[in-house]
């Protein structure tokens, strides 16, 4: 008996350190699991444009289509001279093709029957400029509306901007962020007592572009301004380091 005993008395024994054992590493496995630090990196920089793109648009109107035809050839003539006046290069002007719309008035009589009457054939034609020389084309942008004192029916849009270098300018902030990241969760760790260990998790923001010193919100999507010269570019880095 004394000797039954004694035996249920190591096997208790034994299952109580077991179950110790166990409790400990699993204690010590949920410590681990939940010690990681959680940070967002960010990185900007401030550069412009080193693109431009414009266009503008004229017309011609007439009853007769070869009358229409060569008026805007004749004002073609004139933006194109105008154009190169302006000290831009020739092989950056680029004239689409032309539009051709008959265009009709619509009426109706004391019966309330409708009917429609030809008032001519307008012929359009847009102009593109795409340079590297931001200047030029920005003072062309401001004068061109002379030409309409010349007769010319001429619409203006404003130039657009762009960066012939963004994915070097991604890369580079994208690195900035992530060291960002890593000394944010280092300053975390050194200030809780603890060291950074691995790399766990890094998932990377939106690329947000938009207007220098502009009031311009952040899309979900992703900014991507085109109208400013001067831009800002900004990225963030979400990561997860453990702590040691």
């Amino acid at each position: 008996m004394k000797s039954n005993g004694l035996l249920m008395a190591l096997i208790g024994g034994l299952a109580f350190v077991i179950f110790a054992v166990v409790l400990a590493n699993a204690y010590k496995f949920k410590y681990k699991i939940s010690s990681t630090i959680n940070v967002t990196g960010n990185a900007k920089k401030n550069f412009e444009s080193d693109i431009v793109k414009w266009s503008a648009s004229f017309n011609r109107k007439s009853m007769d289509l070869s009358v229409a035809s060569e008026q805007l050839k004749q004002d073609r003539d004139l933006v194109r001279q105008f154009l190169e006046q302006q000290g831009i290069n020739p092989q950056e002007i680029v004239f689409n093709a032309v539009n051709i719309n008959r265009e009709f008035s619509y009426h109706s009589d004391g019966q309330g029957n409708s009917y429609n009457t030809f008032t001519g054939y307008n012929l359009s034609q847009n102009v593109t400029v795409e340079s590297k020389d931001l200047d030029k084309v920005d003072n062309a942008s401001r004068e061109i509306s002379a030409l309409i004192s010349q007769g010319i029916e001429l619409s203006s849009n404003s130039p657009n901007y762009y960066f012939s270098k963004l994915e070097d300018l991604k890369l580079e902030l994208i690195s900035q962020a992530s060291e960002n990241a890593k000394q944010r969760a280092s300053n975390i760790a050194t200030e809780a007592g603890s060291s950074l260990g691995d790399l766990v998790k890094a998932d990377l923001g939106i690329f947000q572009i938009t207007g220098q010193n502009d009031n311009e919100e952040y899309s979900y999507g992703g900014a991507f301004n085109t109208t400013a010269r001067n831009k800002t570019a900004n990225i963030t880095v979400r990561a997860s380091y453990t702590a040691r």
